[in-house]
């Protein structure tokens, strides 16, 4: 038992043979030092010597590449033993036995370094921001503070009646996509984003920032059982899952909360570019297909597409 708990997960039989391995590793290992320590010896003839040595020194490097094969095939029966990190409390979580099924500690471990990794960086980029922090004298910051007009405080509440009509125009704008609005839930909108026959995407809107989207093919059912707009399951189908992944990463680029139509119309605009999803190559490799996904990346500025692996 006491082995168990402090080695879970390693196999205790394999990793004796692989310490009896290691020993016979290095005694070959020692053999072939020995080899080439005595040189050619106990032979009459020149020839006869190296000769022997030669068998010798062949010999003993099988040897070595044998006993080092088996070595390796031990380690991958031993198993991985659990880490052990200064998390306190938690690493009571590495003693679970089915550390496979709930990998709880391992994940734990994960946060941690990439907790420390950021705030490592984070560090790093605030010294460097200070030092390009702009110098400005206190005449000048009061002569500007003075002639430049108070910043108006932007409100995240907009009326109905104005998000409506963004949207209308939005939908005007591009033929080929159909948008259809809703309010389930008082008044924040949702939106059905039909594009051509390719492709449907459900936007989920607070006031006129949108919070969330899915997209979804254009013969899956975007409905729930009692007829709402299903805004948790994903796609069946990988590549909208992608396109899904994409439209996320927009929504972070797509960012001027002074103007949030603009941020509403610059993403219609990235996710009309989708209207040839199955149609435009690649533009790097020119290629229509890899590993079985359409090119799936619309570049930002450009809308050109590129396949996940080729944008960068």
């Amino acid at each position: 038992m006491a082995d168990g708990a402090l080695s879970p997960g390693v196999n205790l039989e394999a990793f004796s043979q692989a310490i009896a391995a290691i020993q016979a590793l290095r005694s070959s290992v020692t053999r072939v030092f020995d080899c080439l320590k005595d040189g050619m010896r106990n032979k009459e003839t020149l020839e006869g010597r190296e000769k022997g040595f030669v068998a010798a020194f062949q010999e003993s490097l099988h040897s070595v590449s044998r006993d080092l094969g088996e070595l390796e095939r031990l380690s991958n029966l031993v198993g991985k033993p659990s880490e052990n990190h200064p998390l306190h409390n938690s690493g009571l979580l590495s003693l679970d036995p089915v550390q496979d099924k709930t990998p709880l500690y391992s994940q734990l471990l994960q946060a941690y370094k990439w907790s420390n990794k950021l705030q490592y960086h984070a560090g790093l980029a605030s010294g460097l921001l200070n030092q390009q922090s702009l110098k400005r004298s206190a005449n000048q910051m009061g002569v500007s503070a003075k002639r430049r007009p108070k910043a108006q405080p932007t409100t995240l509440v907009l009326p109905p009646q104005y998000v409506d009509d963004v949207i209308s125009r939005i939908d005007r704008m591009f033929p080929e996509m159909s948008i259809q609005l809703s309010r389930p839930n008082g008044t924040s909108a949702m939106l059905l984003v039909t594009l051509g026959k390719v492709l449907k995407v459900i936007v989920v809107m607070r006031s006129l920032f949108i919070d969330r989207t899915i997209v979804k093919g254009y013969s899956e059912n975007v409905y729930t059982e009692d007829g709402k707009l299903d805004i948790w399951s994903k796609s069946n189908y990988q590549v909208f899952q992608k396109v899904t992944d994409h439209a996320t990463t927009a929504l972070l680029h797509y960012q001027l909360p002074q103007m949030p139509d603009v941020v509403v119309r610059s993403f219609m605009t990235w996710l009309r570019s989708y209207i040839k999803l199955f149609q435009a190559p690649c533009q790097r490799c020119g290629k229509f297909l890899q590993d079985g996904l359409p090119p799936t990346w619309r570049d930002f500025r450009t809308l050109e597409a590129f396949h996940d692996t080729c944008r960068q």
